[in-house]
């Protein structure tokens, strides 16, 4: 179906935008669930009554205080996962071309890491850390993969034998430093959403509002690329300048990320496939991919707290050993279609 508006005209997939609709209602309904459960259980109606504005002093502070924070922290985490995995993903033409496999998302950590363990940061110091050692990664893998030109499969082999060394540091570190430190820096190398305030969800707000118009406003040269550099040369697009512009921003969703919420793993890796699969869609979508994101880990999150109520179980755990099994299946499906 095709909408015009004003003189800007553009394509819409009925079963696409009805893929998004439903994702949209699921994490609203996941979000909903989350904020009612808890030591103080809280009735459904009264949460969305508190939502628009109603509700009893105390019902406001435990949901606008203590736990909408969380479920908003989840919901744009998420949604950065989705974008970058999709944006990894297209670039390397590859299902496993995710920023957990090639090493951006180990870079942030050991980007924050350091703060944490060598350097004693603030709660700022290590997210800057984690976005600082996630570009930086990114630049090194991009020049160890540059050779005419980057291919999908020297960048996902690079990226895992860079992810594979700075995974030995970040143990090196964590056997270096003292119990408590260490302690600390191991929580948040799992990925955690337990403790998310307002103070998290600010910065990751703002930085999404810059970072995801520039990935839809880079989507047209990315479904170019797809085509294959000759093909999208031939339709005006630069093919290596457009490739730097997708890195970097998708490692900057991938560091804001990281600095929000921890190393949460296979979000980015799921993400874009299963809403690849859900819409019939050719390629991977940037949009369908944020939605994916942001119900997967709400609804990772929201399993992590329900699974055992009495400890606060971080949804790393959950993502890690859901997204271990997903991964198996994706490694065995692509060595049958004979693409690994």
């Amino acid at each position: 179906m095709i909408i015009r508006f004003w003189r800007v005209s553009f394509r819409v997939d009925m079963r696409t935008a009805a893929v998004c609709l439903c994702m949209v209602a699921a994490t609203l309904v996941v979000g909903v669930f989350a904020i009612s459960t808890g030591d103080y259980h809280i009735p459904l109606g009264e949460v969305v009554r508190t939502l628009l504005g109603g509700g009893t002093r105390s019902t406001y502070f435990i949901i606008e205080t203590l736990r909408l924070p969380r479920v908003l922290t989840a919901i744009l985490v998420g949604a950065a996962l989705g974008v970058s995995g999709a944006i990894f993903q297209s670039l390397s033409r590859n299902p496993l071309g995710s920023p957990d496999i090639i090493g951006f998302t180990t870079g942030a950590a050991t980007g924050a890491v350091l703060e944490i363990l060598v350097f004693h940061g603030s709660t700022q110091a290590i997210a800057l850390g984690a976005i600082v050692g996630g570009v930086a990664t990114a630049l090194v893998v991009y020049l160890l993969a540059f050779k005419r030109g980057v291919q999908g499969y020297r960048l996902i082999l690079i990226g895992i034998g860079i992810s594979a060394m700075l995974a030995s540091v970040n143990s090196y570190l964590l056997t270096r430093a003292n119990i408590d430190d260490a302690e600390t820096a191991q929580v948040w190398l799992t990925g955690s959403l337990n403790g998310r305030g307002w103070e998290h969800v600010r910065p990751i707000s703002i930085a999404l509002a810059v970072l995801l118009p520039a990935a839809f406003l880079l989507g047209r040269q990315m479904r170019m690329l797809e085509m294959g550099d000759d093909a999208a040369q031939a339709l005006g697009v630069r093919a290596e300048r457009a490739r730097l512009q997708l890195l970097l921003v998708g490692v900057a969703l991938t560091g804001v990320a990281v600095a929000a919420a921890g190393p949460i793993t296979f979000v980015a890796l799921a993400a874009p496939q299963l809403a690849r699969r859900l819409t019939h869609a050719p390629g991977v979508g940037l949009l369908s991919s944020a939605l994916m994101g942001m119900f997967l880990l709400s609804l990772s999150d929201y399993a992590a707290q329900r699974v055992f109520p009495s400890v606060q179980l971080p949804v790393g755990v959950a993502t890690g050993a859901v997204g271990g099994v997903y991964l198996a299946w994706l490694l065995a499906h692509e060595w049958r279609s004979g693409r690994a």
